[in-house]
């Protein structure tokens, strides 16, 4: 392997000594060159000196991704954009997607960090990887694409879509490591089916799953149908992308946090106080050795706990348990950040549209599946069918526009959704993860 794995291994009292020194350099320049930072520390009354210990970063106030969008597209950066040589985009709430800078240095550590999650799960310069997670301005595609290169793999850059040609390349090309969604898996898996194809005759051997929540029942499903070892993978575009957290192939059992470059906290998301190791609580990440887009104590607003206990391959890194739901509104479809704001402020837009809806997701065929429930004007629901087959395709249009995924547009008639006398509850979630 052409990079060095000591930092997995290493006593934690080398790790802290690390972590501990790689934060106080990035305290120091994100003071020196991100304006947000060093007003943030001036009103907190903190200098990046006064940073003595790793248990003073619960003293340094947190980042939230309204901070991201209130300083769009380029505000949090920490170089000048001669430096970055990349930049991608995930979904926001207002229409400004959350924008993320890497420097050349940044692509190669994010590389190393894939690599390392792979081996993880038991690859090597001989496997190919069947990479199905998509391309673009989302991480994952490429996040993968340049982590399997840096491990000296073999990669299929073959993206999402196109299901059956996927059947086609996995029984031609023989790889042996499959990475997607879980949802996306299970859908291969019935798609070969249909071909004649038997996942257990193909060749892979493990599967890297993420970009969407999924429980110990998914991955039962997942291992008994491909015949593979699944595990699962974390990671956020404002930390870096996929490769912030890996399970091993030994345990499968919590994902191991490459903590010589990420500092974990669990917080409680009503006080903002720190929790002990194995409460569970909102995951805080900062980020120790990113150049371009540092971020201090950012709020995931996942929910997990944090596992100091050694695990049987050898690691020291503390684990992370599986992701078991957000402090948020937020909903994952097929890899794709969706909140309620971003479907009302296209509903909003488009004459005819009364401002009550519910989003109903399900999943169907093992795919995640968005319907969106909307009332409309007496004139628009007392056209004739056609027409409010035009107006429902319009919507499903201007929706797949504007978030990059399909959803169903069931229209109700006015005042038949029902109305809430505090909070609406926006969102039915179907699904069994």
């Amino acid at each position: 392997m052409i990079f060095d794995m000591e930092y997995e291994t290493m006593p934690r009292e080398a790790l802290e000594s690390i972590q501990l020194k790689r934060l106080q350099t990035t305290l120091s320049r994100v003071y020196a060159t991100v304006p947000f930072y060093r007003k943030k520390f001036d009103e907190a009354g903190l200098l990046p000196g006064d940073v003595k210990t790793l248990d003073d970063l619960r003293r340094l106030p947190f980042t939230t991704k309204q901070d991201l969008r209130d300083n769009y597209p380029f505000g949090m950066f920490a170089v000048p954009m001669e430096n970055v040589v990349r930049i991608h985009a995930s979904s926001g709430t207002t229409g400004k997607p959350t924008v993320v800078g890497y420097t050349a240095r940044d692509i190669n550590t994010w590389a190393e960090l894939i690599a390392r999650c792979l081996a993880a799960a038991g690859a090597s310069r001989g496997d190919i990887i069947h990479n199905a997670y998509g391309y673009g301005l989302f991480t994952g595609g490429l996040g993968i694409h340049y982590g399997a290169e840096k491990l000296g793999a073999s990669v299929i850059p073959v993206s999402g879509g196109n299901t059956k040609r996927q059947v086609i390349i996995m029984k031609d090309f023989g790889p042996t490591i499959l990475t997607s969604t879980p949802s996306y898996a299970l859908h291969l898996a019935e798609a070969a089916e249909e071909e004649g194809v038997s996942f257990r005759d193909l060749k892979f051997k493990s599967g890297i799953f993420g970009a969407e929540p999924w429980s110990e029942d998914m991955r039962t499903e997942l291992q008994n149908k491909l015949g593979l070892k699944a595990m699962d993978i974390y990671g956020l575009s404002e930390i870096i992308g996929p490769g912030v957290a890996m399970e091993c192939h030994e345990a499968q059992k919590g994902l191991h946090i490459y903590e010589d470059h990420f500092i974990p906290e669990i917080i409680d998301p009503r006080t903002g106080e720190v929790l002990p190791h194995g409460e569970t609580g909102e995951l805080v990440i900062t980020t120790i050795t990113k150049e371009a887009f540092p971020v201090i104590r950012y709020r995931t607003r996942d929910v997990t706990s944090l596992n100091p206990d050694p695990c049987v391959c050898g690691r020291t890194h503390y684990r992370m348990d599986k992701i078991s739901g957000r402090t948020d509104d937020m909903l994952i479809i097929r890899g794709v950040n969706v909140f309620p704001s971003q479907i009302e402020s296209v509903l909003m837009k488009i004459e005819g549209v009364e401002p009550h809806y519910q989003l109903i997701v399900d999943r169907e065929d093992k795919l995640d599946t968005l319907t969106v429930v909307v009332e409309v004007s007496e004139g628009v629901f007392s056209d004739e069918v056609k027409g409010l087959q035009q107006f429902s395709t319009t919507i499903g249009n201007e929706i797949k526009d504007y978030l990059g995924i399909s959803a169903k547009v069931r229209l109700a008639e006015p005042k038949s959704i029902e109305r809430s006398q505090g909070k609406a509850a926006r969102v039915i979630d179907n699904r069994k993860i």
